[in-house]
């Protein structure tokens, strides 16, 4: 039951090509009735011959010109019928594998950090890959085989009843071997197929972590050892397939050591019933005919079973995945307020990734439209998940977290992010142009932008030292540049945005000392007007913040400026001492206009 539900949830996918798929449905039904008008025309035309044979005189040419006349039409009828159901059966197969594969890529982008957390990217994409595949060859097979074939048992067993029910019987026995072989051959290879999918999945998430990783493979000399690990999960899927294929193997020397068996008793059973008058020699001929036709129908059954069967556990995947509900949505009644102002409000804010240990606890703050708010604290503290909750990659247990007073929750997700920039600690980049990766900030933005951004975030250098300038491909996840440049090429990206709520996660740590002096001068001018959070380990970063956060234990315990913190001589004081002061010179003081204006 669970191979005929995932079956008609497959042909199910096919709802938007409905009027397509019913038309080919219907040649399907025609070309299954047309092709037993074969076998039942040679019958008529040998019984007609041998009519002749013992009567010359009551011979007619006219009857055997029907017949043959008949038999070139329904002939001619199969061949154009048959070359269009191909024809329009893979235009509809292959458009409607790279619209659902469309549609699979697009949910799993909306699915939440937390899933993707959980869940390896390779898996993901041997999951859309393989199951789109699988769609691909069920539908095409559908409707150029497995339709006709299951139309054909529902006319030809009839069929051969009506003709002649004794010849008959024996098409029924061979359906009904086929039908429990088959059965207990599924029941045999059940669970070895869930496990040889297992190891497909956990071949395609090494060999993409190994691939992710390849600058760990050379530096630690582990070529030979993830090799070898490859060759031990390989051994371990042939182990698990080899079993599977034995079973089915048998099936198909069975099918094909049946024809012959089918063939010779018809014959002698025709023989035997030709002699008491029960059979003509037409009939001989005519169930000669059904039975080549039944055996192939059944070898396609058997196929499709088969094909059904091993492709169960890749679409059971796909389609858990595509039933996946992303626990970060828009709700119904979500707006679009469009340009925020920028007032951030966190009250009584609380949120936990495995439901036991809060990352944050009782959160409560109020940041004013173009406040500069600084996040501090050891590693872990929840600075990082207290803004990931502010653009709705997690969702607090409980509180709300509030934008210009309406609640995150009761925008758009689409709205809020646009109004809020964020550059993360690592920068993250597509292997593709620097073009593309900037305008991910500003799809609009001229090549004039572009290097405008480039030179506010002290990246221009990045665009000119390279021949092809904007055009220029910076690598998988930006490798063909250093980190330091990547990072910039991210402040670039976020500053063409222009987003009135700034986060920075420790968006200077993969910068030198003078790299982040010049990029501090320019943020300095980004910032004004923006309500920025900093998340910070710097001590040039922390100082230039009109108020700082310190947290411990996902909860804030001390707020206010940093001379205020200072003298208080608390947590703060304690980690700036031991953390930042000891470790860097004093900062300059603040920037004016003026020496933004000559910096840039």
């Amino acid at each position: 039951m669970n191979l005929i539900r995932i079956y008609l949830r497959t042909l199910g996918l096919l709802a938007p090509a409905a009027r397509l798929a019913w038309v080919l449905a219907v040649a399907n039904l025609l070309l299954a009735a047309a092709q037993f008008a074969e076998p039942v025309l040679f019958g008529r035309v040998i019984d007609t011959l041998s009519l002749a044979q013992n009567n010359p005189g009551a011979f007619r040419w006219s009857a055997l010109g029907v017949l043959l006349a008949a038999w070139c039409g329904f002939g001619l009828f199969n061949i154009v019928c048959s070359t269009l159901v191909a024809l329009y059966a893979d235009r509809l197969a292959h458009r409607e594998r790279q619209r659902v594969l469309t549609d699979y890529f697009e949910h799993v982008l909306e699915l939440p950090l937390a899933y993707h957390s959980a869940t390896h990217s390779g898996r993901l994409m041997k999951i859309m890959l393989q199951g789109t595949d699988a769609l691909f060859g069920l539908w095409l097979a559908f409707f150029r085989d497995n339709l006709a074939a299951f139309v054909s048992f529902f006319v030809l067993l009839p069929l051969a009843l009506v003709l002649n029910w004794r010849l008959a019987l024996v098409l029924l026995v061979l359906c009904a071997i086929f039908a429990a072989l088959t059965a207990f051959v599924m029941r045999k290879t059940e669970s070895l197929q869930k496990h040889v999918e297992d190891n497909y999945s956990e071949l395609a998430e090494r060999a993409s972590d190994t691939l992710g990783n390849v600058a760990i493979v050379h530096s630690f000399t582990r070529v030979e050892a993830e090799v070898s690990g490859l060759k031990t999960v390989i051994d371990r899927l042939l182990a698990a397939q080899i079993p599977v294929l034995s079973w089915w193997a048998v099936v198909a020397v069975l099918t094909r050591a049946s024809t012959t068996l089918t063939l010779l008793t018809i014959v002698v059973l025709g023989a035997l019933l030709n002699a008491r008058g029960l059979a003509s020699i037409g009939e001989i001929v005519t169930f000669t005919g059904f039975a080549t036709m039944l055996i192939a129908r059944l070898q396609d059954a058997v196929w499709f079973v088969n094909r059904v069967f091993s492709e169960a556990p890749r679409l059971a995947e796909f389609f858990a995945v595509f039933d996946t509900t992303p626990a970060i949505r828009d709700r119904p009644d979500a707006v679009d307020p469009g340009r925020v102002r920028g007032q951030v409000a966190f009250d009584d804010v609380s949120f936990s990734y495995d439901g036991k240990r809060p990352a944050v606890a009782d959160l409560t703050f109020i940041a004013a439209p173009g406040e500069r708010i600084a996040l501090v604290g050891s590693t872990g503290a929840g600075k990082s998940t207290a803004m990931s909750l502010l653009y709705r990659a997690f969702d607090p247990q409980s509180g709300a977290i509030r934008i210009d007073g309406r609640d995150v929750r009761d925008m758009t997700l689409a709205s809020l992010r646009r109004n809020i920039g964020v550059v993360f600690q690592e920068g993250l980049l597509f292997n593709r142009s620097v073009a593309e990766n900037l305008r991910i900030g500003k799809p609009d933005a001229t090549d004039a932008d572009l290097r405008d951004a480039a030179a506010r975030a002290q990246a221009l250098d990045v665009i000119d030292r390279d021949p092809n300038g904007l055009d220029a491909r910076v690598g998988e996840r930006g490798r063909l540049i250093s980190g330091g440049e990547r990072q910039r090429l991210s402040i670039a990206r976020a500053l063409l945005k222009e987003p009135p709520i700034l986060i920075l996660d420790e968006a200077t740590s993969a910068l030198d000392a003078k790299t982040e002096a010049k990029l501090l001068v320019a943020l300095e001018e980004v910032m004004r007007g923006r309500t920025t959070f900093v998340i910070a380990h710097r001590l040039a970063t922390i100082r230039r913040a009109d108020r700082i956060l310190m947290f411990e234990h996902g909860r804030v315990v001390e707020a206010g400026s940093f001379d205020e913190l200072m003298h208080k001589g608390g947590p703060f004081a304690e980690l700036a001492k031991a953390q930042y002061l000891s470790a860097e010179p004093p900062a300059p003081p603040p920037a004016g206009p003026d020496e933004i204006r000559a910096a840039e």
